[in-house]
């Protein structure tokens, strides 16, 4: 069952999916223009979700944030619930301030975040899904702002749960640990042009050696292994997903010369951009015959 809300003026979309055995993302690698973020909670047994071709558990009790670039599938999609919505209904990064979840379950340090519930985290979220589905049969004028009202108090909760499991909010403090947000929010915009730390540590008003220092003492991996691991996935996915050649995707992640990415790749995956993609067509081969 997919119930939608769309608001015509604004082209916002928030859609509540239960039962529903299409629930996947696609991803936006192929230029798909709706940027659609999800909650997934899982309120049955664990179950295996395929994220960005990468095979992953995902435990009874818990929620799962999903953004539009990530290409995803459920083992029993239909025994979970959704939300989702896209930037015009409710961007995440606008309205930051609201929300403080960008950089944290949204492109965080994290990928994927599986966060356990209680009992009692599960009742609340439970509550708010409630009072979703009553919001989608009241088709009045206020509808769309009642929504996104319950979307902003599930987005609070969640990250408020999963900062009580975060080691890094445990041992340092708010401050130290929402410079670590605003990096993953920088990169995030920023690291298909900018490879190097210094210009995210002079963005945000810090030396690199300040950046990293902190960093460091907030149990976190530095940030040029963050920036490095961005660049990584995206070129997998540019692999995964497109027929773009190794040129077209070194140009594409900021690189001056194919050469200059074959290298890169080749140091952080310990595979040639060519094997890789070997690998790939030979896994989609594999697949056919089973099919």
């Amino acid at each position: 069952m997919q119930l939608e809300f769309t608001d015509k003026s604004t082209l916002g979309r928030f859609m509540v999916r239960v039962n529903d055995h299409s629930l996947k993302g696609e991803g936006t690698i192929n230029g798909q223009k709706s940027t659609i973020n999800t909650f997934v909670i899982n309120k049955g047994c664990e179950q295996q979700v395929t994220i960005d071709e990468i095979v992953y558990t995902m435990p009874t009790h818990s929620v799962l944030p999903l953004v539009a670039n990530q290409h995803f599938t459920f083992e029993k999609p239909e025994l979970l619930l959704a939300w989702q919505f896209n930037r015009e209904f409710y961007c995440i990064m606008d309205h930051d301030a609201e929300v403080s979840c960008v950089g944290f379950i949204f492109y965080g340090i994290k990928h994927p975040m599986f966060i356990p519930l209680t009992p009692q985290e599960m009742q609340s979220l439970t509550n708010i899904e409630q009072l979703f589905l009553e919001d989608m049969e009241l088709k009045d004028s206020m509808q769309g702002e009642m929504l996104r009202t319950l979307l902003k108090r599930a987005i609070i909760n969640v990250t408020r749960i999963a900062r009580k499991q975060t080691a890094g909010y445990q041992h340092s403090s708010e401050d130290k640990m929402d410079i670590v947000r605003q990096f993953n929010l920088l990169l995030e915009i920023n690291f298909r042009k900018e490879h190097e730390v210094i210009f995210y540590a002079e963005a945000m008003n810090k030396s690199p050696k300040t950046l990293t220092n902190l960093f460091r003492i907030c149990n976190c991996p530095s940030p040029s292994t963050l920036i490095h691991n961005r660049i990584i996935l995206e070129a997998k996915r540019y692999l995964y997903y497109t027929d773009k050649s190794a040129k077209e995707i070194g140009y594409s992640l900021g690189f001056e010369s194919p050469a200059h990415f074959s290298r890169f790749f080749k140091l952080k995956t310990g595979c040639k951009v060519s094997m890789f993609r070997n690998l790939i067509c030979d896994d989609k081969n594999k697949e056919g015959h089973l099919l």
